[in-house]
């Protein structure tokens, strides 16, 4: 599922249509991805609007238009941005393609994972500014994530930072990522890290978003091979740092990437929540 510098790429790939007026909205009005959304308004209220804004946070983004319309898309697991020539033929899989005289603004989605959200009105609507605030904010406080942690101190520590409601656009392999950067286990009960380790989660999970943006966010590109990203899937791989074989397992419903050489298991530290966890 794209994470947050995923969404990002995909964000600016209709940038340059930014300032174009919608000339012509096609929409599947049956799509899965139009759940809360009425199809009918959102094509009568973007056509002949232009596209003034483009933002994203967390895992979606928002395109304001003239006349106070906002859209929002999540892609979901398998959704993408596309660009096209004003010529482009829409597929089976495009849900929504915005028409300029320059360009064809598409978001396609084959498992129909993602969600299109649309409000009308002067101020960002609830499903935008409800989003809990970007961990490279100043909101993002060591305290903060302290008393998150508290308040879930059972859980294991790799399922409490895939919750978006306090880190907003991490997924799966970001979450791996900090937690070895940070020498934390996955499997390590929430409650259970030191101050130390609290403020080393922190640090990384700043680390790892500005660093993730500056690489993924730009051009999709992989991150260096210093990092864990590289090695997390790979047969036989192993940990940068150690040298040690990685280890995959499932934690908090999804699958998980560690290093047994650098993220220790404290006596006493399992969760018996992980042993029990299924996939989603």
């Amino acid at each position: 599922m794209p994470e947050l510098a995923e969404v990002e790429y995909y964000r600016k790939r209709w940038d340059p249509a930014l300032g174009q007026t919608v000339a012509r909205v096609i929409l599947r009005p049956a799509s899965r991805l139009l759940r809360g959304a009425n199809p009918k308004h959102l094509s009568e209220a973007l056509t002949g609007a232009v596209l003034e804004s483009s933002a994203a946070a967390a895992k979606q983004m928002l395109f304001r238009f003239s006349g106070d319309a906002w859209l929002g898309i999540h892609l979901g697991m398998t959704g993408e941005l596309k660009l096209a020539a004003p010529e482009y033929l829409v597929g089976k899989h495009d849900h929504l393609v915005l028409f300029t005289a320059q360009h064809a603004l598409v978001f396609s989605d084959f498992r129909q994972f993602g969600r299109i959200q649309f409000s009308v009105g002067p101020e960002a609507p609830d499903w935008w500014t409800s989003i809990a605030p970007p961990v490279l904010s100043s909101e993002f406080t060591p305290e903060a994530v302290a008393g998150f942690l508290r308040r879930r101190q059972r859980a294991p520590i790799k399922a409490v930072l895939l919750m978006q409601e306090r880190f907003p656009g991490i997924g799966n392999w970001m979450a791996d990522e900090i937690l070895w950067r940070a020498e934390i286990h996955p499997k390590r009960p929430a409650g259970s890290l030191s101050p130390d380790e609290i403020q080393a989660l922190w640090r990384e999970a700043r680390w790892v978003c500005r660093e993730a943006l500056r690489t993924v966010g730009q051009d999709l590109r992989d991150p260096p091979r210093t990092w864990l990203f590289p090695h997390r899937w790979e047969n036989g791989g192993v940990c940068p740092k150690t040298g040690v074989p990685l280890v995959r397992e499932e934690i908090g419903g999804r699958t998980t990437c560690w290093s047994p050489g650098r993220q220790k298991l404290k006596p006493g530290k399992k969760s018996t929540r992980a042993s029990r966890s299924r996939a989603r």
